[in-house]
């Protein structure tokens, strides 16, 4: 299977949020969650100012130090070369949210969150929702050698306008499933021109992963049996509970059953009972 990759190309972005939307969206991701940011970026002084917007999203690493890190198997490279996350088997563990040179992966509700590639629809023979959506069409999506072959041609273009122009992602880390045809420099968008790893990863893979394995899966076994005998107690607490309402509420018609009896035999009391007919009467 082919590699595939984005481009993102920030000349033709507008910055109008349409893709953030459509991933969240079609993403369904709890407030305050986003795969994609997007923010403005002004440079220089009036009457000489440089605009342009930076794209902070995960750049699908071929070398991916989030999958290298991940001791459960969560985070993995898809035969497409985009990263994947089977977020059942995540435990919160926080390794990814330190390896990746991008800081791209979150814990939200203890659960790693970054773009998944939009893997349902592209596998169906779909876009990602935030190609399908950008109206200015920045956002590519496709085999990497024609997306790549692309942007350096769009590149070529550029360089009249802006002389740093150049593709961002063609060998970085193995090669990035995100191509970015930036403007100028990368550290004018906050990107490190040779990213690598935390120089800690490689001990931390020799050391403490073969070390850390046995334990995160005893954690992860600890867990889901911890989650059994919790689940069986609420159901049993929850069964009582409702026999405990049934009860009462049959205590209270019966009271209020009684109660109504008693005012009915009140009430008839007190009305007076009207004299017979004598029968001299209608003589």
């Amino acid at each position: 299977m082919p590699l595939y990759a984005f481009s993102i190309d920030l000349d033709r972005c507008i910055g109008c949020q349409a893709c953030t939307v459509a991933c969240k969206t079609g993403n369904e991701r709890p407030l305050g969650d986003n795969y994609i940011k997007v923010r403005d970026i002004v440079l220089g002084q009036m009457p000489k100012l440089f605009g342009t917007f930076a794209h902070h999203r995960c750049f699908h690493c071929a070398d991916a130090a989030c999958v290298a890190v991940c001791p459960t198997g969560t985070l993995t490279k898809a035969a497409n070369g985009m990263t994947a996350v089977d977020i059942d088997k995540c435990s919160g563990c926080g390794y990814c949210t330190d390896a990746c040179p991008y800081q791209v992966p979150t814990l939200v509700n203890g659960r790693v969150s970054k773009c998944v590639a939009c893997m349902e629809p592209v596998q169906e023979g779909g876009l990602p929702y935030c190609v399908q959506t950008c109206p200015s069409q920045a956002i590519k999506f496709g085999e990497r050698d024609k997306v790549l072959t692309d942007a350096q041609v769009r590149v070529s273009a550029l360089k009249a306008r802006y002389p740093n122009a150049q593709v961002y992602g063609e060998s970085q880390l193995g090669g990035l499933g995100l191509l970015m045809i930036l403007l100028d420099k990368p550290d004018v968008y906050g990107l490190p021109e040779k990213p690598t790893p935390p120089a800690a990863l490689s001990a931390w893979q020799r050391v403490v992963q073969p070390v850390t394995l046995p334990l995160t899966a005893f954690s992860v076994a600890f867990t889901g049996f911890a989650f059994v005998i919790a689940r069986r107690e609420h159901l049993r607490e929850k069964a009582a509970m409702q026999a405990e309402a049934t009860s009462a509420g049959a205590a209270l018609t019966r009271q209020g059953s009684g109660a109504a009896k008693a005012s009915h035999r009140v009430a008839t009391a007190a009305v007076p009972q009207a004299a017979p007919a004598s029968d001299k009467e209608g003589e």
